[in-house]
Formats: structure tokens, sequence, C-alpha cells
């Protein structure tokens, strides 16, 4: 017995299915409307929780004159950059790594000389990258 999926549908067949379809859209809409109360109830508790804990909550005083000077934070000094060491007094690792001092009329610091050195082998890998892919 082969089953024709490609016959058309008879009248009781087609009825069958369009009961089917507005039982499960019955219950999508009543799964909808569980849902829906759910979620309401849900915000109802949480907004009476919210107002319950305002109620708990003191009033904030009014400030007074005085208040503010009180309640503002007292500033925090910043501290003073440590003194720069001159390039003599510096280790090797310190002056691959520190920035170059200003020169006349210069506004942006030159690259530490251990950036410029990445930089090149970073622009020597790609290079040989591009070789290796235009050989094969």
């Amino acid at each position: 017995m082969s089953d024709d999926n490609n016959a058309p549908l008879s009248a009781e067949e087609r009825a069958e299915l369009e009961e089917l379809r507005a039982e499960k859209k019955r219950r999508e809409a009543e799964e909808q409307a569980r849902r829906d109360r759910a979620e309401l109830e849900a915000l109802r508790a949480e907004q009476a929780a919210a107002e319950k804990h305002a109620a708990k909550a003191p009033a904030p005083a009014a400030p007074t004159l005085a208040a503010p000077a009180a309640a503002a934070p007292a500033p925090t000094p910043t501290p003073e950059p440590a003194p720069r060491k001159s390039r003599e007094e510096m280790s090797f690792g310190e002056r691959m790594v520190a920035t170059p001092e200003l020169k006349e009329g210069e506004e942006i610091p030159g690259m530490p000389p251990a950036q410029k050195i990445l930089i090149g082998l970073a622009l020597v890998a790609v290079i040989a990258f591009g070789i290796y892919i235009v050989l094969q």
C-alpha cells in the first residue's frame, strides 16, 4: 500500500485538516494568553515590591546651606610624575621602550625603538607571506 502524496485531498481529509489547524490556533492562542497573564502578574508583583521598597526607604533630606560643603568629597591630590631618567641612566630595556624626547618644534613624540623593530618584522612577514602565496 503506497502513500501517494501528490493526490489531491478528499473533502473529508480537507475538513479534518481545517479542524486540526483551528485546534492548533486555539491552543496557541490559549498558550499566548497564559504567558501574557503570567508576565502581567510578574510585572505587578515587581511594581508592588518596588513601591513597598520606596515606602520603606526614608525620604531624602533637603540639603541645607552647610551640608554641601560637608558632603562634597575632598579633592584627591594628583601625584606628581616621577622625574625622568636621562638616557645614560636607563637600562637597555628601558631605552628600547622609552619614547624619545621631543625636539624643538615637534608636537608628536617619536616611536620607541622596540616598536619600530616590531613594525619592521611584521612588514617583512607580510611580504614573505605574499611571496609565498604568489609562488604557490
